[in-house]
């Protein structure tokens, strides 16, 4: 075997070989050449080539990402705002952070769950505050970080948001006072005899409780024969409202007209009615929960406000797309309650 670097072969026979051996030799001369080329010549790579690059391919962008801050997933209300934003996030193609804090009264953890959506750079928060005031220095750092801000449910302390200077912030609810007004109205409208009233209300430094507890007080002295006896806190609770039932009924056993801010404290105080056996008494919640709306039903429950979870859910998410895209929105977004009664079911 000839070496790819061997010099070229002389040719020294004779005669009719000659023809042969030439071409031989000529052949063996042109591999010579061939392998023995200048080292400095262009390197050849054994990498295949992808050829010249699909100008129709076009890399995928990034879901915008939306962290949703809620106050807790113990209450059903806010399970149903979740699957509002769910169907948000299904329907416009965004990626959905759900963080919720352990109780409707873990403010420091919402704080807390704030700055986790600010380190990971969200593209917005829509948060539900447990606090109207203790949350905006938070949200104003996020904000400040380029990350846009939509407000559901309870409406931040407009004063204080001034104050942080943090821009308003677009607002996404019920009128609260409407609905609770609603309510205590349907409550006192057949009480014609002087009657005692109580009303349990919510945390508050929350601003939707205070807007409830002012929509049922107004409901229910327009009703001249009614008077308020007690008007106490539960902190939205199921098991503080049976502790704050107690008390109130301790003091004042005449009561017999009962609007609990919220659902959950509703379902403590029929409890508690019903353990000490306590009939006459017209009691009305506000969230439409599944629970409350068995109640209502069966007649054990006067009323309770649909305040549509799900929509503010699903309305907090479309606003904060929309600010991540550079969009004006409203600033305040403002849903329907309805009233829910035996004969008025959903």
């Amino acid at each position: 075997m000839v070496p790819l670097c061997a010099e070229p072969v002389a040719i020294t026979a004779l005669g009719g070989a000659m023809k042969l051996l030439r071409l031989i030799s000529a052949v063996l001369l042109g591999l010579s050449l061939f392998a023995c080329s200048d080292s400095s010549g262009p390197s050849i790579t054994t990498t295949a080539s992808s050829g010249p690059a699909d100008k129709s391919a076009s890399p995928v962008a990034a879901k915008p990402r939306v962290g949703l801050v809620m106050k807790t997933l113990t209450n059903p209300f806010f399970v149903e705002m979740e699957k509002g934003a769910r169907r948000a996030e299904s329907e416009l193609g965004i990626e959905l952070l759900v963080k919720t804090a352990a109780q409707e009264t873990s403010i420091e953890q919402q704080i807390l769950l704030v700055n986790d959506l600010t380190a990971a750079k969200v593209d917005a928060i829509v948060i539900a505050p447990g606090d109207s005031q203790r949350l905006i220095p938070a949200l104003k750092k996020a904000a400040d970080a380029g990350i846009k801000i939509v407000n559901i449910d309870n409406r931040l302390d407009a004063q204080a948001v001034k104050q942080a200077g943090l821009a308003p912030v677009p607002f996404v609810s019920v009128d609260n006072h409407a609905g609770a007004y609603k309510a205590a109205r349907f409550l006192v409208q057949d009480v014609s005899a002087p009657t005692q009233a109580a009303i349990i209300e919510g945390i508050r430094s929350a601003d939707n409780a205070r807007q409830r507890m002012e929509g049922a007080r107004r409901g229910l002295l327009e009703n001249k024969a009614v008077t308020v006896v007690a008007s106490e806190t539960a902190n939205w609770k199921i098991d503080e409202a049976y502790e704050v039932s107690k008390a109130i009924f301790a003091k004042h056993p005449q009561v017999k007209i009962v609007f609990a801010a919220n659902d959950m404290m509703a379902l403590g105080v029929l409890k508690y009615l019903q353990d000490s056996k306590r009939e006459g008494v017209k009691l009305a919640g506000y969230d439409a929960l599944a629970e409350a709306l068995a109640e209502v039903k069966a007649g054990r429950l006067t009323a309770t406000v649909d305040q549509q979870a799900a929509e503010q859910g699903f309305q907090g998410v479309a606003l904060a797309l929309k600010l991540a895209r550079g969009e004006a929105v409203p600033p305040e977004t403002v849903i329907d309650t309805r009233l829910v009664t035996a004969a008025a079911q959903p």
